[in-house]
């Protein structure tokens, strides 16, 4: 449904509206929270940043889409995300280049879509996911009414993240995942602006 609505503001001519300031405020916060962080792996302490993803991310994006999901997001269907004016993707990677986590979200007007936040099986519960989701709320809180989110309620690390950023069960949606079969949570977070 997010998907058709955003097609169709598109073709309607109305994507510069509905995604302003989409790319140039998610920007500057994905550059106000990429210092360098350090975290650890296998024991090991390591350094990250995220950055907006590009061309050079597509392969590891799509890499961890495998891993961590059962209907994945292929090479082509993220590439398409790049020259969507009302997508940003923003990546954790370390300084090697290679993708740790990722996360998606797409604006019509003032809601906001997180299509999927995911990290690596060997770097989770290092705060990764944590600060990406964190750039995506500080945009929300300047600019959006709310965000919105589905998740499996077995998925209870993910759940809890998003519970910890101020997300509220909203509804379910019967039936919605596979393989396996299980419904989703969806998940919302309101923002109040005060009047100007």
């Amino acid at each position: 449904l997010f998907r058709s609505l955003t097609e169709k503001s598109c073709r309607t001519g109305d994507s510069e509206a509905c995604a302003a300031p989409l790319q140039f405020s998610l920007k500057l916060a994905t550059i106000q929270a990429s210092q360098i962080s350090p975290t650890e792996r296998n024991g090991t302490e390591m350094e990250y940043k995220l950055v907006p993803m590009d061309r050079s991310h597509l392969a590891g994006v799509a890499e961890l889409e495998r891993l961590c999901f059962s209907t994945p997001w292929n090479e082509a269907m993220l590439e398409e995300e790049l020259y969507n004016p009302t997508a940003s993707f923003i990546v954790a990677e370390d300084p090697a280049g290679e993708v740790l986590g990722y996360a998606g979200l797409h604006v019509v007007l003032d809601e906001g879509y997180i299509d999927n936040v995911a990290v690596r099986p060997n770097c989770r519960k290092q705060g990764i996911a944590d600060r990406l989701l964190d750039v995506f709320c500080r945009f929300g809180q300047e600019h959006l009414a709310f965000l919105t989110l589905e998740v499996r309620p077995s998925n209870t690390a993910a759940v809890a993240l998003y519970e910890k950023h101020g997300f509220q069960e909203a509804g379910r949606r019967k039936n919605y995942y596979e393989a396996p079969q299980e419904d989703a949570l969806l998940l919302t977070k309101e923002f109040r602006h005060d009047p100007a």
